[in-house]
């Protein structure tokens, strides 16, 4: 896998790489279309080489200095989808954390075919009402957020309704870590692993987990993602939430989740690791 920022790397280069052609086709140098725009000359070439990323003035001035207006906009757009790409959780959640759960909620509805790993907690679809609050509980502290937990906590409960309605699929692989890092004590672990012994059965899942006893030579444990279809990823990091829609990058995670899989136990073997999680409870 490469890096999680690497998508929006990518998203970098190939807007500097129309804005070289842009200027090509205006029959401009760099050093002319800078003195143009009142630039220092190594300022086109950094956003050429996607190695600094351009404002939205920088690029209607592209546009203009290079006889093309009408595309500012387009470009302007592009910009956008970009910084859309890499969003710090404090922007994100500035506005409280059910307006975060809630923005999620028409990418659910819409994907029909859930592929999701995590190596460190309880996917979403599968959590119960006391795991989520003291996960969120946790955000909203070490954030400092806005207290609207009880509100989210009731929305990220209410879009599980996908796993029970509708064509959507939930196939999950989790390392067997993840059954052992207690979030909310003793009591919310217990009933949150019953919980996912419960959901194993349900039609719509299909649930793996990767021993910890198993060689990862060929793949070791990497960031958790949701894979939504065919079409986005969503990776969580420390520091923000990434989408990815570049289409190698989205077939990159495809072939991990498979070869994640593969290491994955089912059916009894993967609810006798649960059942042995919730027994080290005690």
């Amino acid at each position: 896998m490469s890096s999680p920022y690497s998508s929006v790397q990518e998203a970098r280069r190939t807007l500097g790489r129309r804005l070289r052609e842009i200027r090509l086709d205006a029959g401009l140098t760099a050093r002319a279309l800078a003195a143009l725009a009142g630039w220092h000359e190594s300022k086109c070439s950094r956003y050429e080489s996607g190695a600094r990323s351009p404002s939205e003035a920088d690029l209607r001035a592209w546009a203009l200095h290079c006889g093309v207006p009408h595309l500012a906009v387009d470009l302007v757009t592009t910009l956008r989808g970009i910084d859309g790409m890499h969003v710090e959780w404090r922007r994100m959640e500035r506005a409280g954390l059910r307006r975060a759960q809630e923005s999620v909620v028409p990418l659910w509805e819409r994907t029909r075919r859930f592929r999701i790993y995590s190596s460190w907690l309880i996917p979403g679809p599968v959590q119960t009402g006391p795991y989520i609050e003291a996960l969120l509980r946790a955000i909203r502290d070490r954030r400092r957020l806005v207290d609207d937990v009880e509100e989210a906590v009731r929305v990220r409960l209410a879009k599980q309704h996908v796993v029970h309605e509708g064509d959507h699929s939930f196939a999950i692989v989790l390392e067997e870590a993840a059954l052992h890092h207690r979030i909310g004590g003793p009591d919310v672990m217990a009933g949150q692993l019953g919980h996912l012994l419960t959901a194993a059965s349900y039609p719509s899942v299909s649930l793996g987990i990767i021993p910890r006893t198993a060689d990862r030579s060929r793949i070791w444990p990497v960031e958790g993602f949701f894979l939504y279809d065919g079409e986005v990823v969503n990776v969580e990091l420390v520091s923000a939430h990434l989408t990815v829609r570049q289409t190698h990058e989205i077939d990159q995670y495809a072939q991990t989740f498979t070869a994640l899989s593969e290491l994955a136990v089912h059916g009894s073997a993967a609810r006798q690791l649960i059942t042995s999680a919730i027994d080290s409870l005690a």
